[in-house]
């Protein structure tokens, strides 16, 4: 007489692996965005620079970056980028979760480069006379682009940047090629240790599409609480 089922065990390793699976998504998704945000809206001002070199550099490296496919970039910053670094640096890598840290550069820079597009529209959408009226008040100019372009440029690009969010969260599955163990990676796993895919990537599917509503959620709530008005 059998009093337990090793089946039981086993449907709850599965349910944590995929719950680890979606917690570590969300954490590649938010650590990505708190690096990528800052980094587009530097190239965002710099491409709207009046100095000719930082408009050419943001612009190279703006190209640069989002010609190439996302999955390039998480095999160069995996495999290539390590290889570059001194010993103790590539050994201290190896031993911090590397398949994480690669792919948050790799999505951080990715998704930043398409984030200062959309800060750049901001941007363009500030009148210049609200530069002026800074500059009039003894404001220097980084202090006039913190503080006055910037807030009104970043509130103007918010729908767009959330809508770059979204992306972010959905590109976070293409981790899976380096062994990153979001989401999509263990699905697969579970599929592969109890060939019960329907129930894996069921919940993978739902997971996604659930975040990416409550992101679009906000965004809605956003437009409606902050329209933007023509300037």
């Amino acid at each position: 007489m059998q009093f337990f089922d090793p089946s039981i065990l086993q449907s709850g390793q599965y349910h944590d692996w995929l719950v680890q699976g979606l917690i570590l998504s969300l954490q590649l998704t938010a650590s990505s965005f708190v690096i990528a945000l800052p980094f587009g809206a530097v190239l965002a001002v710099m491409r709207t620079s009046s100095f000719a070199l930082a408009r050419a550099i943001a612009s190279t490296i703006v190209e640069a970056i989002r010609n190439v496919p996302l999955l390039a970039h998480l095999l160069f910053w995996y495999f290539a980028f390590p290889e570059l670094l001194p010993e103790n640096a590539r050994e201290f890598l190896y031993a911090h979760n590397p398949e994480a840290v690669c792919a948050v550069i790799a999505l951080s820079l990715y998704s930043g480069v398409h984030m200062a597009e959309d800060i750049r529209s901001g941007i363009r959408a500030v009148p210049p006379s609200q530069l002026e009226a800074a500059r009039s008040l003894g404001l220097g100019r980084l202090a006039s682009v913190r503080l006055v372009l910037l807030p009104q440029a970043l509130r103007a690009a918010t729908p767009p940047l959330l809508s770059q969010t979204v992306n972010l969260w959905k590109d976070t599955s293409v981790a899976t090629v380096i062994g990153a163990a979001e989401l999509m990676y263990q699905a697969a796993r579970v599929e592969t240790a109890s060939f019960r895919s329907l129930e894996a990537f069921t919940f993978a599917t739902l997971a996604y599409l659930s975040v990416s509503l409550l992101i679009s959620f906000a965004a809605w709530l956003f437009q409606r609480r902050y329209p933007v008005r023509p300037a």
